[in-house]
């Protein structure tokens, strides 16, 4: 199976989660900081569906850059219980791949997104989803995501080398 980055947007990308950007809607946002910013709110949740005693982590992956395409994909993971959200810190482009599904990923709903260095990303709780994909340089991303330290925190599902692969032109 084979997979082409499509660029990110909004509309798009809904199902798995949420763009985070300034203006995702060419809104102006709100003055802040006595006039030297405009704040731009409620961009998307950070949800914690477990009844109990998760904690919000805010961490940073460091990224190696991917360089030679097609990418073989030999994982998915998901979070069934916490949104979690990506914000890179020193991109100039990333790639997101997603997929919907229960106990494993729907290969049918599979979508690759070209993402810009001033777009971040949620995924919605239990989105499959592959680890960050660096392009061009390394990157470092800021993360969000609710955990309780069990094996629930993040579910994967392995692939063979050659079964899933993304291309980007």
């Amino acid at each position: 199976m084979r997979v082409a980055a499509q660029p990110l947007t909004l509309e798009a990308y809904s199902p798995y989660g949420n763009v985070i950007m300034a203006s995702p809607r060419g809104e102006d946002g709100k003055p802040a900081n006595r006039g030297t910013a405009r704040r731009f709110n409620h961009l998307a949740p950070v949800d914690d569906l477990r009844p109990g005693a998760a904690t919000l982590n805010v961490c940073v992956f460091r990224c190696a850059p991917r360089l030679v395409f097609p990418l073989p994909v030999l994982l998915l993971e998901k979070h069934p219980a916490s949104t979690q959200v990506f914000l890179p810190m020193n991109a100039r482009r990333y790639l997101v791949l997603v997929a919907r599904g229960g106990d494993a990923p729907d290969l049918g709903t599979l979508a690759a997104f070209l993402a810009s260095g001033a777009q971040g990303v949620s995924y919605h709780p239990g989105v499959w989803h592959h680890p960050m994909i660096a392009l061009d340089a390394a990157i470092d991303f800021s993360c969000l995501v609710w955990e309780d330290g069990t094996e629930s925190d993040c579910v994967e599902v392995p692939y063979a080398e050659g079964e899933i692969e993304v291309t980007i032109e």
